[in-house]
């Protein structure tokens, strides 16, 4: 006879009608739980006091905070299953995010919570608790549950308290989503001149394919940026699945001297790295060096399994190993490059900015993908990077957001190019193995930004434009100081799109932006929606573009 035993059913917390439970999540590295909790903490005190003062409802934790460890966050997925296990699930619940946050350690006990659930995000460049949130937004929209969200620098602005009002009383949150207009095959732009090149580069993508390779895949939690195999290959940009280990073997075998090259020729062209002696605490030439073996590694790898886009997970794992992947993730996906020797002794394609999937982002890599195969039949410069949307605030009366990708972006879209890179060290709370980034501001000028998400294996991209403004001085280290000083920064304005729409219908913290010239911007939007509708995509239009497409 068969007999079963199972761990007793844990007792579970209920909210009373007059209560709402808090859950609260952040890292996988305990470093950064412990640096962002006096933040946390801050913000929990307001919400508490502004549901009991204004609302009448009390906050009631529904998990401890861990003394020992100088936090009370959520920080692995055993720990976010086992404390909704302990949770009534049809009790209100919000979930208050002051940091970044892995959202697959709460993912998967959200999606079988029956009760309201709210995103709530303070709106803050250091602490960017509203880039967690729109992982975590976008991980449920792609896991096929509907969740409220909403964002305050203060958590005492109308804006604030008429959603959270609306959110008690209801049991949900809807923001006004109507910047975003479907576009699809009887739109009229895909008979236009630049949507007929659409149409033929999405046939060409489909007959030909476009593979994207990626060192491991799921970086820091984001299921948002993990794709259903059946998704890419059905529209043509197949993954070629890679090891980092294979590339750390691979960089075993780039001489010294290969190496030395590589250094050289960007120093030669006016890059500056701020060397320091500490290798725990500074950038060393060493790092660098071992950054450029990875840079002629990854360029051999695109060569033998002849793939168009590359991308390496780097954080976990890879962090721990080698120094840090963001100059040679920079440096291969810009078109004026060190000259990679390949295998056979030819140059890795000259000239050709090779896409660089930063954080293997599937979200990033299918716009950037698609980008590159058009702006290269055009014979427009191919460079494309992803940023997060890091924060934004007004200056002289405009808001511009501050993008900001954490280690790298290809060199031409920063203001003098290698000439205007930094190196910095990456910041030894995340990276202990040090290596350089490419920082900088990024240059002015006019962009195509897009997206993609999943909904079961439908693939979605949002698509708008935006332009890049070169701030004064003053403000530009303002912001610098707001963020993080050793990555690149674009402050930016989004045509018709402004700060709470983005943050009421965006399903990442990633956008991918590639600057194209005013003359042919149009065009181009025209044809990559015409292009993503061939490749079998749902597309979404944003804000301006859509008066005039």
């Amino acid at each position: 006879m068969l007999t079963l035993t199972l761990p007793a059913a844990k007792p579970r917390i209920k909210a009373a009608g007059n209560e709402v439970l808090l859950v609260t999540n952040a890292d996988l590295r305990e470093s950064a739980n412990v640096n962002c909790w006096p933040v946390q903490e801050k913000f929990e005190t307001l919400l508490a006091r502004v549901l009991a003062e204004t609302f009448g409802v009390a906050v009631k934790r529904a998990h401890p905070v861990k003394t020992d460890l100088g936090h009370g966050f959520i920080s692995s997925q055993r720990e976010g299953c086992d404390v909704f296990e302990g949770i009534d699930p049809d009790s209100p619940v919000i979930v208050l995010l002051t940091a970044w946050q892995y959202s697959h350690h709460l993912a998967a006990s959200l999606i079988s919570h029956r009760g309201p659930v709210l995103l709530l995000a303070n709106f803050d460049g250091t602490w960017p608790g509203l880039v967690g949130m729109l992982c975590m937004a976008g991980t449920l929209t792609s896991l096929g549950k509907p969740c409220s969200r909403l964002w305050s620098e203060t958590f005492d602005d109308a804006f604030f308290l008429s959603g959270l009002g609306t959110w008690l009383k209801t049991g949900r949150l809807d923001h006004d989503t109507s910047y975003l207009r479907a576009f699809d095959a009887a739109h009229p732009s895909m008979t236009t001149p630049a949507g007929r090149i659409g149409v033929a580069v999405g046939r060409y993508i489909l007959d030909h394919k476009d593979i994207i390779g990626l060192f491991d895949s799921f970086c820091m939690g984001m299921i948002n940026g993990v794709f259903p195999l059946a998704a890419l290959t059905r529209i043509g940009l197949p993954l070629e699945s890679l090891s980092q280990s294979a590339l750390l073997v691979e960089m075993a075998k780039v001489p010294p001297s290969e190496r030395e090259a590589c250094l050289a020729w960007y120093e030669a062209r006016g890059m500056r790295f701020h060397y320091g002696r500490d290798p725990a605490t500074e950038l060393t030439r060493d790092q660098v060096l071992e950054q450029c073996a990875m840079l002629i590694a990854l360029g051999r790898f695109a060569d033998r399994f002849g793939l168009t886009a590359i991308g390496v997970q780097y954080q976990q794992g890879l962090a721990h190993s080698c120094a840090a992947s963001d100059f040679a993730e920079g440096a291969i996906g810009s078109s004026e490059r060190f000259p990679i020797p390949g295998e056979d002794g030819r140059i890795v394609r000259p000239g050709k900015a090779i896409p660089c999937i930063n954080e293997v982002d599937m979200g990033s890599a299918i716009p950037q993908t698609m980008l590159w195969r058009l702006l290269d039949s055009l014979g427009l410069p191919t460079e494309s990077t992803l940023h997060d949307i890091r924060w934004g605030s007004e200056f002289e009366g405009t808001f511009y957001w501050d993008f900001e990708i954490s280690g790298s972006v290809p060199f031409s879209h920063l203001k003098g190019g290698i000439a205007g890179a930094s190196g910095y060290r990456q910041p030894p709370m995340y990276f202990p193995k040090g290596g350089s980034t490419i920082a900088g501001q990024c240059k002015a000028g006019p962009f195509v930004w897009a997206r993609a998400h999943y909904e079961g294996t439908d693939v979605v991209l949002h698509i708008g434009t935006g332009h890049a403004v070169e701030l004064p001085a003053a403000e530009f280290e303002r912001r610098l100081d707001a963020t993080t000083r050793e990555w690149p920064l674009m402050n930016c304005v989004l045509d018709g799109v402004g700060r709470d729409d983005l943050m009421a219908g965006h399903q990442s913290n990633h956008i991918t932006v590639a600057y194209v010239d005013a003359p042919h911007l149009r065009d181009v939007v025209r044809a990559l929606a015409a292009q993503a509708v061939t490749q079998g995509i749902k597309v979404f239009t944003a804000g301006e573009v859509n008066t005039w497409l």
